[in-house]
């Protein structure tokens, strides 16, 4: 759960004094002037609700595309009766593009154009702080209440809120809307066939370490004669720099730019740390996984050769496949996988938090260190220039009431952006993905964000193409590493 002072096991907590209290000039600025047509359509009002629109205010709200088209009178009917919006608050949803690349550079075109609308939006927490530094959004300290900033701060998952936070002036700037992010899963009975007990062994809240659960992957795959031990994504593309390299450096103590606090920058101003040791050492480990490589004898008591090269062409739903066929033992992904294996094999399929090397107390980073999810998730932001903020405000506050966010999760399978609610009642009963709550507890405890800037895309690629190329064995991890330092230096200092 989020804490109000001190860091959380993989994060660090932003006073909420700095929410209420720090907000200064929001500075917004048009950037390149654009179309403001953004919308695959038209508003999407859906059913009528039976409540009157005279003398009211209708607020628009840019949204997820199915979810506007197919569900919008529910969503809507559920902010006033689970969130309590007021009567005279209408919200109409308008579906964004459904790629959220598209979708970003929609946004970025109506807002640098500064259109009154939509009102608010709903934005990918993996390019949210760009619209920060870029100073356009609404300064949500200065809208909303203060019982809702306090509610944020104290109640939710920290590493997703710090995404939509300006690291400079600590002001918040979008409201967690759903998280998303990966946990392990495995063959519960295949590992119980094994001789291993989860449930006693705390499997699902415990994280164990890598070398032990390298160990566990090789007997079971013997045991089981499967294909594989293991099934990842390691592709050269955005998934591997943004998510599963970065765990595992992270779990290592390693970082791209010194630790979790420059996570956002400022460019050019922040420490490249890829060429240290940690994150050499996860990426030989990784070789050893794949290749059963013994760098030095560093990695002796690892276990080795349970991993396909197959994963260095890999992505979440061709990894998933043979996993979901029956032919490995684990298995890392989002949970959209957890539905779809959990349909395959019920009571059988197992989720655990990510392994780890070191522990934060021994990582050399700060933020580092520890069982390590990357993120995912949407928040919601508000337009600068909308002529509606009193009310986009109040839809924002019924967004934040528990109530709405176990509609989400009942309705869309969206996990709640707080801790306490994935031990709720409601949350538990949602199948299959109540039965896997726990974990996603755990991983939403321990999340670690891409770090977004202004370059990151130009550095995303060079990250994904020298880490496939260290575990192709194309170049030692160290040589990889080198290259890139220099290429992130180079990044870094051009902006």
């Amino acid at each position: 759960m989020t804490e109000t002072e001190d860091t959380t096991q993989n994060g660090s907590s932003v006073s909420r004094r700095r929410f209420v209290l720090g907000a200064g000039a929001s500075g917004l600025a048009a950037g390149l002037s654009g179309c403001a047509s953004v919308f695959d359509g038209g508003s999407t009002s859906g059913a009528q609700t039976g409540r009157s629109d005279s003398g009211g205010t209708t607020v628009t709200w840019g949204f997820d595309a199915t979810v506007a088209q197919d569900h919008a009178a529910q969503v809507r009917e559920a902010l006033h009766n689970e969130g309590g919006l007021s009567d005279d608050i209408r919200v109409e949803f308008q579906p964004g593009q459904p790629d959220s690349g598209k979708r970003r550079a929609a946004y970025n075109r109506l807002l640098s154009s500064q259109e009154t609308s939509p009102d608010m939006f709903m934005m990918d927490n993996g390019w949210v702080n760009i619209f920060i530094q870029r100073g356009q959004l609404a300064n949500l300290s200065e809208v909303l209440s203060d019982e809702t900033l306090s509610t944020i701060e104290n109640e939710y998952f920290s590493g997703f809120t710090e995404t939509a936070i300006d690291p400079a002036s600590g002001n918040l700037f979008g409201v967690p809307l759903y998280p998303d992010y990966p946990t392990m899963l495995y063959r519960k009975d295949l590992v119980e066939r094994a001789g291993y007990n989860p449930t006693e062994d705390n499997w699902a809240t415990e994280p164990m370490t890598w070398e032990e659960w390298s160990n566990i992957a090789v007997d079971v795959q013997d045991n089981a004669g499967l294909d594989y031990g293991f099934t990842t994504q390691w592709d050269i593309y955005v998934g591997t720099a943004c998510c599963t390299f970065n765990e595992v450096m992270s779990s290592w103590g390693g970082a791209y730019f010194g630790g979790r606090e420059n996570l956002f920058g400022p460019v050019g101003e922040r420490p490249v740390t890829v060429d240290s040791e940690p994150v050499i050492d996860s990426l030989n480990m990784m070789r050893k996984f794949v290749h059963d490589e013994d760098s030095g004898g560093q990695f002796s008591s690892y276990g080795g050769g349970f991993t396909p090269t197959n994963i260095l062409s890999w992505i979440e739903d061709s990894s998933l496949a043979p996993f979901i066929d029956g032919n490995a033992v684990f298995h890392r992904n989002w949970p959209y996988a957890i539905n779809q294996a959990a349909g395959e094999f019920g009571d059988n399929l197992g989720t655990m938090p990510i392994p780890y090397a070191v522990s934060e107390s021994e990582a050399q980073f700060p933020g580092t260190g520890g069982t390590t999810s990357a993120l995912g998730g949407w928040h919601t932001t508000a337009n600068p220039y909308s002529e509606k903020l009193d009310a986009v405000a109040q839809v924002i506050q019924a967004a934040t009431r528990e109530e709405f966010q176990l509609f989400l999760l009942e309705m869309e399978g969206w996990l709640p952006p707080r801790a306490d609610l994935f031990g709720s009642s409601t949350a538990e009963n949602v199948e299959p993905i109540g039965n896997y709550m726990d974990t996603l507890r755990v991983a939403g405890e321990n999340t670690m964000a891409r770090p977004v800037t202004a370059v990151w895309n130009d550095q995303s690629s060079k990250i994904a193409q020298q880490t496939n190329r260290a575990v192709d064995r194309a170049a030692t991890s160290a040589e990889a590493m080198s290259s890139l330092q220099s290429t992130l230096e180079q990044t870094e200092q051009s902006n």
